[in-house]
């Protein structure tokens, strides 16, 4: 210790830079919206970068084939943008606890369309006295890997959750309370295809009784007019 309240300049300077990075708040994410440069994905040369928050991209009843859900709905971003994973994670949260409560657990099937690949990057700055003799302010100014985002176009899904049809309101109630954890602007919009299969709602039953379709988990296998003819029908000359 030393005696009264002076202390050696470097032990100040040394407990001021302790103090600075003992905790740092996350930025908005006005910071790290917009598409500026190219995607910077992890990768050999990109390293230390940390774990999405969002793990998980299926919720409820993942497992249950295309019968059981006939309705889908979509959550479709209106701007070119970056979601973190935070966000991600908080909305897909906010959507399978709003279904859970309201509509049951096995009615429902959300999934998450989009991937944070992206890399946001930090270069963190002292903000405390002294700071300028610690740091040499736009030197070396690329920053460490801080989270990652998911880069989204215009028109591309965000959240699709495919359902009953009593549970209709309930969809577009989960996707509007989703949507204001996202920056920018979305729209619901009904899908026109049977859950999410590629066939039209109006044809899915009708096909599947001639036999050209069947479901196939989630999806639906369609079977085109092509392949051996052993497989084809016999036709009369």
């Amino acid at each position: 210790s030393y005696p009264g309240t002076l202390r050696p300049a470097a032990t100040l300077a040394t407990t001021e830079f302790n103090w600075a990075n003992r905790g740092m708040g996350r930025r908005p994410a006005k910071c790290y919206r917009y598409c500026k440069n190219k995607a910077y994905p992890k990768s050999r040369f990109c390293r230390g970068v940390p774990d999405a928050k969002i793990r998980i991209y299926d919720c409820g009843m993942k497992k249950y084939n295309a019968d059981a859900f006939p309705v889908a709905y979509h959550l479709i971003s209106m701007e070119r943008e970056q979601i973190g994973s935070e966000a991600l994670e908080a909305a897909r949260i906010n959507a399978n606890k709003f279904m859970v409560k309201n509509a049951g657990k096995e009615s429902f099937h959300i999934r998450i369309r989009v991937h944070p690949f992206h890399v946001i990057r930090i270069n963190k700055m002292l903000s405390c006295a002294g700071a300028d003799r610690l740091q040499q302010g736009m030197r070396g100014a690329f920053g460490k890997p801080m989270g990652l985002a998911a880069r989204v176009r215009i028109g591309q899904p965000l959240i699709s959750i495919r359902c009953k049809p009593q549970h209709e309101h309930h969809v577009v109630a989960a996707l509007k309370r989703a949507s204001y954890k996202f920056a920018g602007r979305q729209v619901i919009s009904k899908s026109t295809m049977w859950g999410f299969t590629q066939v039209r709602a109006e044809n899915y039953v009708k096909w599947k009784e001639e036999g050209k379709c069947r479901a196939d988990g989630v999806s639906a296998k369609v079977f085109r007019n092509r392949g051996p003819l052993k497989r084809a029908k016999y036709i009369k000359g």
